[in-house]
């Protein structure tokens, strides 16, 4: 019963959207302006880079805390691992938003910083190279996603493995429109992407 407490409080922390109520005290709605996403990157382009931050902050924080809650209740690696998804599935399917959400890219990141930081931290280095060689967020948080799985199967962590690649899976999945701009050379560079003051 805890466990499932645990999962259920993983899930609401993931849901909390923090990139809206962000935006909307700076007088944007993200879900109608920009890339209409509520993350980090679109709410950096509509109310400006501090803003930005704060979501990004905000939304590793809560993936970060929901593992917290889970190492408190068990050590088991997959349960962790299993209130990290939770907690990523609330970002992407919340229910104060009739279930949209983001992609879920800080929420990974805070969610298997929390349970795996030595592979989550090589994860983040990949996706600052892809940005510095390609110059997407779109791109380098996919390099990141496909990334953290391979770093966990070389550190042998096999126990988390499959919600990780859960986890990663949605991620792609969310980034579909991202990826068809991708290949169609549509996409725009986050140099290109200039925040609104």
């Amino acid at each position: 019963m805890a466990k499932l407490f645990v999962l259920i409080i993983g899930y609401l922390l993931g849901a909390v959207p923090f990139g809206l109520i962000i935006a909307l005290r700076c007088g944007k709605d993200p879900r109608t302006e920009g890339s209409g996403n509520i993350g980090a990157t679109n709410v950096a382009r509509v109310c400006g880079k501090g803003a930005g931050l704060w979501t990004l902050i905000l939304d590793i924080a809560k993936g970060f805390v929901a593992v917290l809650l889970a190492q408190a209740v068990s050590d088991s690696g997959f349960f962790l691992a299993l209130t990290a998804l939770a907690a990523i599935c609330g970002h992407m399917f919340s229910v104060f938003l009739h279930g949209k959400g983001g992609k879920g890219v800080a929420t990974f990141v805070g969610a298997f910083l929390a349970l795996a930081p030595g592979a989550t931290v090589l994860s983040v280095l990949v996706f600052f190279l892809a940005l510095h060689l390609y110059g997407y967020v779109s791109l380098a948080s996919l390099a990141m996603a496909a990334a953290l799985p391979i770093m966990l199967l070389v550190s042998g962590s096999w126990s988390v493995l499959v919600p990780t690649l859960a986890a990663s899976a949605l991620i792609f999945w969310k980034h579909q429109d991202n990826i068809d701009r991708l290949l169609a050379g549509t996409e725009t560079p986050w140099k290109c992407a200039k925040p609104e003051a």
